[in-house]
């Protein structure tokens, strides 16, 4: 059975280039369009979409209204936002992530037409085959009883030598992607302050980066913020990487640690990069760390949890059913660099036991 999909938008460029694209993609019916959310909402009952694409900025209803009236009366109905590259749409985005929105696009501002279709193609595509995974997954779960997941050990591997980890973890690090924004809203507010600083990389374009620490840094103990050039690394601070730039932790002139902003070539086609972010971690702090990879497409973070497990870090990885995309945390589980498989809800419980 194919995935119906709904186009809404209030350009009739982007309706089309986004319908395209969706045509083309196997398995994928684009069952209608809207201009704006009344609209939409009014043809959702007819056409029975199993997801929509939903621009954030629409006159009469936006994307973020559209989506709170969706998630009322169709909760299970998947959402994919489309966003512009400017602060308040980074902001709407956000909070439509919050509501359960399944991932977000930022809109293209390329100089041609063509590389601005091309961008949509490669950022629409895989979203659309990852939600269809989502959905057939749910479906397995749905024929089966609930249970509880207890952290699980991976498979054993022969992996190069390991050094024994001595002592507690003076450092975390976090590597996330999609249905990441939402996650961290519900793992990182259960992390107390615990005297040492944590560091992520969520695979986001720039602008984003600053509004999803904003809206983090309301809602947890620790403080929140989008990371700076040279700025000290300090306890209890959450550094997130700046969209469109890799992010390192280095030792500066004094011999304190400090953050360095780089935009040195993307790693697995990713800009900012985990396994950047994990070398980098693994170099400073070497076994004295918990590296943590969670929800996201992809592989990126498993070659970097590999280096720290060398150095004899614990690693976290997030399970199968508490992931919006379970690629990330699957790849590194399968490559044996995961000591603790377990679900969002535990995972800041995970951190805890190894910094404490």
């Amino acid at each position: 059975m194919n995935l119906r999909v709904l186009v809404v938008d209030d350009t009739i460029m982007y309706r089309k280039v986004v319908g395209d694209i969706l045509t083309g993609i196997p398995g994928v019916d684009v069952v209608g369009t809207a201009n704006n959310g009344k609209i939409a909402l009014s043809r959702i009952a007819s056409l029975k979409p199993d997801l929509i694409t939903l621009d954030v900025e629409m006159p009469l209803m936006d994307g973020l209204e559209t989506l709170q009236e969706i998630k009322k009366s169709y909760p299970e109905l998947g959402v994919i936002m489309l966003s512009t590259l400017t602060k308040r749409g980074s902001d709407i985005t956000m909070k439509a992530l919050e509501l359960g929105a399944f991932d977000f696009i930022a809109k293209p501002d390329a100089e041609t037409m063509e590389e601005n279709v091309q961008s949509l193609h490669n950022a629409i595509v895989p979203r659309i085959q990852a939600f269809a995974k989502r959905m057939e997954l749910k479906k397995l779960l749905g024929k089966r009883p609930a249970r509880p997941t207890p952290p699980v050990a991976p498979p054993p591997v022969a992996p190069a030598a390991t050094a024994r980890r001595t002592g507690k973890s003076k450092a975390v690090a976090i590597g996330i992607s999609t249905g990441g924004p939402n996650a961290l809203a519900i793992m990182l507010p259960q992390v107390p302050k615990l005297g040492v600083p944590v560091f992520i990389v969520q695979h986001m374009p720039p602008v984003f980066t600053k509004s999803l620490a904003e809206s983090l840094n309301a809602k947890c103990q620790l403080e929140v913020r989008e990371a700076s050039h040279n700025e000290p690394v300090l306890p209890d601070v959450v550094y997130i990487a700046p969209g469109g730039k890799h992010m390192r932790v280095a030792t500066g002139a004094a011999g304190s640690k400090i953050i360095q902003i780089t935009e040195d070539p993307p790693e697995n086609n990713c800009r900012p990069a985990v396994d950047y972010l994990f070398r980098s971690v693994a170099r400073e702090y070497g076994g004295q760390t918990t590296g943590v990879i969670m929800t996201g497409m992809g592989g990126d973070g498993t070659l970097g949890l590999r280096v720290l497990k060398s150095f004899g870090a614990v690693t976290i990885g997030q399970d199968e059913e508490s992931c919006v995309v379970y690629g990330m945390p699957k790849i590194a589980f399968e490559a044996g660099v995961v000591d603790v498989v377990c679900s969002l809800q535990m995972i800041a419980a995970e951190i805890v036991r190894t910094v404490r």
